[in-house]
């Protein structure tokens, strides 16, 4: 067997697949592109479900790709195992309708075994099927020549979730030898089983089923192949190494983090694992980052914020203990730059991302530790055992691994309750079964569309009407030669000047009109096969297939869409000159009306910064930029600078739009012919969507104008109101206004002050003497947070040497504590908010002095004071 990088292992099966007819499906990113219904890209084949349910048929049936991929379901399982990983590559060869078993299972054998390939020796081979496909049986002896002790029937080796294709697998395993698996079952000990002797190398799934909604499975009318193989698995198979951690694909970032860290990597068990989480979880942050995912409370961005706060746990085990994670995104660019050359071009940018999110984690960590602490408190004077759910709570929320809470239990005579915890963490992985059984079946295959290969071109770009004919008629879901009546179908032009739905701009709406019947045109999509598929509404008429039509795009329609498509480019421009180069669009929609820009960023755009956006963009448009419209070679348009836009897939001619050198980007879209034509442009909003993105909506042209009127109406209505004679006495008399009300709030603030003073009376009579410290701990009345400060500032100059404690119940809960500091060496306020937080499921933090927080249920104040007396009393 020939030993090699994981780098050669990846070209090496390109070039043998591309060999075998297949067509190189780049690698696409792992924040999922049009497909709500996966959280990562998690599969070779996961971007590929638009080929294998019939709704696009590609360019060629033959696809071989190299895709990255995370999948989570099994984070606490990384670094304990030789093969668990949350970031990987499968490689995968796919025959959409093309050829089955017989070349997929030859194939794969040929890849392994030839000496110009693997070269790995067949004595080492061995393949499980499943029971009843005898077709798989009989290719694996009479076409590769393998004895039956080598075939092993498994009644799992059948690839099914949910609706959509299926159908059985053949699975190939590498035999590791003896000194692999001693420690594993004897009845585990075959290829298949539970052992690390036998070790699989690639999965050939025959999908040749539709699972239907009723759970009857029929057969597909084109069979399938899926296949993949593990990128990290086989180099470790070629490098002869005992885990996947070994490969040179980690063991380079291992060897930084020893050179961090001072310590070594394979001299002990514990340190090995904290090693290991760190090699795999730097790999998968910082392409996450660099695919457009940022850290945050939630969805991909609460993924990314769980895996780095768990590296950053087990990298105390290597005392490490300052922030150090970012260090690593130049090595881990470096040995993944031959094919995935973004995470170097985004370095500075991921580097960033990541050092933000260390210092913020290293920063509630002590958050964590307090929520233990009381957990810890109430153990100890009761059962001695930390409950299950508690230890997942600490697991969930603050990144604790169970292994560092056993440890923290240990250290104080306490156990955990290990099965409680288990069975919380097999309840979080059932949901996650749930939703993806549900969210990632593909649909069903449908033959109608994808037996329509007849040719259709589209003319849009230079044309508003022309004269074409209807090569095609869908009823109904069937293909038809005419229909009659009030009726909504689909239909395909010969030639067709109607945009379709593409790259965020909306299609185009109008008319297909004959002498005898009439069609309103409402949608335009792409066919499996590429072409324009129309959508509308009979009006009147018989409609033929072969008639004759005059197709017309409503023509103001049309002006208004490309106006603001137009703008789009200069505004994404615009905001990479204002923001930064890392500005990458995540998603857009162009309409008559409006256009929503949807782009990643770590934080809100200033007003300022909006300002600046707005005005660059204005300064273009009326700079009377011609806008040139050519088709070239790719690399051609890449050396002419043109921008790609996130996640799209481009041939090898593309068509480029340039707007001076300001914006020039790949683009399909109609557009106007001067940037003059766009008018007047005016952002509207700015907002946040999800975990690093943001989101603008913006105005151009008439919706421009019609804005800023609405604007001028309401302003003038209110001068009319205030009986200003200009603009210049509005802005006074609106000044005077606040200042007024400022004055009113200031002076009814006071009155609830004297009435609150009045109602508790003397406050030096409510303070407790807790555990030596003189404490005031009390619920008050405070409309929010500011008049609790004011509160706050009254109460410390009367008790200068306390800790205060006051709580607000309103709509939401709100909580403040100050300590003096001559008390800050036992007691901290930020301590105390924390913990407050914690049982409140509120946040908070803050000085040691002075802290404050808050929570959604005001029915937890009780337990925001009794927590303050316990931790007092415990301290």
């Amino acid at each position: 067997m020939k030993r090699l990088t994981a780098a050669e292992i990846r070209q090496m099966y390109l070039d043998f697949f591309v060999e075998k007819g297949h067509m190189i499906e780049p690698s696409a990113p792992l924040v999922p592109i049009d497909d709500d219904t996966l959280l990562w890209i998690n599969s070779g084949v996961a971007t590929l479900k638009k080929y294998f349910d019939g709704r696009v048929i590609p360019n060629n049936p033959r696809i071989v790709n190299a895709q990255k991929s995370i999948r989570t379901n099994d984070i606490e399982n990384v670094g304990f195992t030789a093969r668990h990983h949350t970031f990987f590559e499968m490689l995968g060869n796919f025959s959409i309708g093309d050829y089955f078993k017989k070349e997929a299972v030859q194939f794969a054998w040929e890849f392994l075994t030839s000496e110009r390939w693997l070269a790995i020796d067949p004595a080492k081979l061995y393949v499980t099927i499943h029971p009843e496909d005898t077709e798989a049986y009989e290719l694996w002896v009479n076409e590769i020549g393998l004895t039956d002790d080598r075939i092993t029937r498994i009644e799992g080796n059948f690839w099914d979730i949910g609706e959509g294709p299926s159908g059985p697998n053949t699975e190939i395993f590498y035999d590791r030898g003896e000194d692999y698996g001693q420690d594993n079952p004897i009845e585990e000990m075959y290829p298949g089983g539970e052992n690390e002797r036998y070790l699989e190398v690639w999965n050939l799934v025959f999908s040749e089923f539709n699972h239907n909604p009723d759970h009857t499975y029929s057969p597909l009318p084109k069979q399938n192949i899926d296949t993949g193989m593990g990128l990290e698995r086989m180099a470790s198979v070629s490098q002869n190494v005992r885990t996947n951690f070994d490969t040179d694909l980690f063991q380079p970032i291992i060897k930084q983090t020893e050179q961090i860290s001072g310590r070594t990597y394979g001299v002990s068990k514990a340190t090995d694992v904290a090693f290991k989480v760190i090699a795999d979880h730097i790999r998968t942050v910082a392409f996450a980052i660099g695919d457009g995912a940022l850290p945050s409370n939630e969805g991909r961005g609460y993924v990314l914020r769980r895996l780095l706060r768990r590296a950053v746990r087990f990298a105390q085990q290597l005392d490490i203990n300052q922030p150090f994670m970012y260090e690593l995104v130049d090595i881990v660019a470096d040995i993944m730059k031959p094919y995935y050359p973004d995470v170097d071009a985004q370095k500075d940018f991921i580097k960033r991302v990541i050092k933000s999110e260390e210092d913020r984690f290293h920063e509630t960590l002590e958050e964590g530790l307090v929520h233990f602490n009381r957990l810890k408190d109430a153990a100890l004077s009761g059962s001695r055992q930390l409950d299950g759910a508690d230890v997942f709570k600490l697991y969930d929320t603050f990144g604790f691994p169970v292994e560092l809470t056993e440890e923290l239990a240990e250290e104080n005579g306490l156990k955990i309750d290990r099965a409680g915890f288990d069975a919380a963490m097999e309840q979080q992985r059932t949901r996650a079964r749930e939703s993806r059984q549900k969210t990632q079946s593909m649909q069903v295959q449908s033959e109608t569309l994808a037996n329509i290969t007849t040719p259709s071109r589209f003319v849009g770009y230079d044309t508003l009407t022309h004269t074409t004919e209807i090569e095609h008629i869908i009823a109904a879901g069937s293909d038809v030669k005419e229909v009659e009546g009030e009726e909504t179908i689909q239909f395909i032009l010969r030639e067709t000047p109607f945009y379709a739905v593409s790259g965020g701009q909306i299609a185009d709406r109008g008319t297909v009109s004959h002498d005898d019947f009439e069609i309103e045109v409402t949608e335009v999509t792409k066919a499996p096969n590429g072409q324009n598929l129309h959508t509308g509404t009979v009006k009147f008429g018989r409609v033929h297939v072969g008639s004759t039509v005059k197709a017309a795009v409503n023509r103001d329609f049309r002006n208004d869409v490309i106006k603001n498509h137009s703008a789009t480019h200069l505004m994404h421009a615009a905001l990479k000159q204002v923001l930064g180069t890392h500005v990458n669009q995540a998603g857009s929609l162009v309409t008559p009306e409006r256009l929503r820009f949807d782009f990643s960023h770590f934080g809100p755009v200033t007003r300022d910064e909006l300002d600046k956006v707005e005005a660059i963009v204005n300064e273009k448009i009326w700079a009377n930029i011609k806008v040139v419209i050519e088709e070239m070679p790719i690399d051609e348009a890449k050396a002419k600078g043109a921008m790609a836009l996130f996640g799209e897939k481009y041939g090898d001619v593309v068509r480029v739009v340039e707007m001076s050198e300001f914006s020039i980007e790949l683009c399909g879209g109609v557009h106007v012919r001067n940037t003059a034509e766009i008018g007047l442009f005016k952002i509207v909003s700015e907002s946040g969507t999800g975990a690093g993105v943001r989101r603008i909506e913006a105005v151009t042209g008439k919706g421009a104008y019609a804005f800023l009127t609405q604007y001028e109406t309401a302003v003038n209505e209110l001068m009319t109101t205030l009986k200003a004679r200009d603009l210049e006495q509005f802005e006074t008399k609106v000044s005077e206004l606040v200042q007024s009300e400022k004055q009113l709030v200031k002076q009814v603030g006071e009155l609830q002050k004297e009435l609150s003073a009045l109602k508790v009376g003397d406050i030096k009579e409510r303070v407790e003497h807790i555990n030596g410290i003189d404490a005031l701990i009390m619920e008050v009345e405070a409309e929010d947070a500011k008049a609790l400060r004011e509160l706050m500032d009254d109460y410390k100059s009367k008790l200068p040497d306390t800790v205060i404690f006051l709580a607000a119940a309103n709509d939401k809960l709100s909580y403040m504590a100050t300590a003096a500091k001559s008390l800050t060496d036992r007691v901290k306020a930020g301590d105390l908010i924390k913990g407050v937080a914690a049982v409140t499921d509120g946040k908070g933090g803050g000085r040691p002095d002075s802290a404050q927080g808050g929570a959604n249920d005001p029915a937890k104040i009780t337990a925001a004071l009794q927590f303050v007396k316990e931790h007092i009393s415990s301290l």
